[in-house]
């Protein structure tokens, strides 16, 4: 597990039960039985305790980690002890590669990957998590998705997730599991926004178009001016490469995210879109806080 991020299985193999990391708190669900709605609830954090970054360590207080972990899974009561891993954005590189082949093996692939993404992240490949994900393949041609992360950083929520007493299953990144949460063949613009990170991704069926996490700067204002920005670039590369203009923007994260204006139509500033949530409140569970629901929906669609 340390040296492959469990991405891609398909849906209906991934544990029944899921638990999201965010600065506020831990926010679980779990599947109860075949067909029914997932039992959420959460756990709070102490400020500090959880601090995400791809080049330190995240957990400042793992015991609060853990304790969150605990509370969170044994309140939703999964049927199972292991449970997929949906981490911030912050902590996993997500990449849209192009290749003539690929071995078809996963031992063999993987380290072509780490040859690959050895020059496009801040860290060592050798040591990082990695998972892909086939998107397309043809005779010449093989489109993939490829997320890693720091093998060390990784170890850290394996940790607090085993001391909790449940045993870390697939691992995504915030984003990738929500957009499971989308069922629809037709492209989608996503926006998820969180205390530190926007990610904006173009997805539909089993294609990604674009997939891209900024990190947010501290200064309030500047972060607006980059929320919108990185919006606006989504949304002109949706009409470039698909020809036409989305009519809604799908939404996930923190609706008041780092202490961003509540309203997001007031703060992306008028671009004619509808905008909805990605996955709706949780009508069952405990208060969520500020938390989106969206990436442990999307880790839980399809399981069985």
């Amino acid at each position: 597990m340390a040296n492959k991020i469990k991405l891609g299985s398909q849906p209906g193999a991934r544990p029944p039960a899921a638990v999201e990391f965010t600065l506020e708190g831990v926010l679980a669900a779990a599947v109860q039985s075949p067909g029914q709605e997932p039992t959420y609830a959460f756990a709070p954090l102490p400020p500090g305790a959880l601090v995400p970054n791809i080049a330190e360590h995240n957990l400042q207080n793992a015991h609060a980690v853990s304790e969150a972990i605990r509370t969170a899974l044994d309140e939703a009561s999964p049927r199972t002890r292991a449970v997929t891993l949906v981490l911030p954005d912050s902590v996993v590189r997500v990449f849209v590669l192009d290749f003539d082949t690929l071995p078809a093996k996963a031992a063999e692939a993987i380290p072509v990957l780490r040859f690959r993404l050895r020059k496009m992240v801040p860290f060592d490949t050798e040591q990082a998590a990695v998972g892909y994900q086939v998107l397309s393949q043809s005779k010449d041609e093989c489109k993939v998705l490829a997320a890693t992360l720091p093998g060390h950083i990784l170890a850290e929520y394996e940790a607090a997730t085993r001391e909790a007493g449940y045993e870390p299953g697939a691992v995504l990144p915030s984003s990738l599991a929500a957009l499971e949460a989308i069922d629809s063949a037709d492209p989608a613009l996503i926006v998820n926004l969180s205390a530190s990170t926007l990610t904006t991704a173009i997805a539909g069926g089993n294609d990604l178009q674009l997939y891209r996490t900024l990190d947010l700067p501290a200064d309030r204002h500047q972060r607006i001016a980059d929320v919108q920005r990185g919006i606006a670039v989504a949304l002109a590369y949706f009409e470039d490469k698909l020809g036409s203009r989305p009519r809604v923007l799908h939404f996930a994260g923190s609706e008041d995210s780092a202490d961003l204006p509540v309203d997001l139509a007031h703060l992306i500033g008028d671009i004619g879109l509808e905008i909805v949530n990605l996955a709706p409140r949780p009508g069952r569970g405990a208060a969520l806080a500020r938390s989106s629901a969206a990436g442990v929906a999307g880790a839980l669609a399809g399981v069985r």
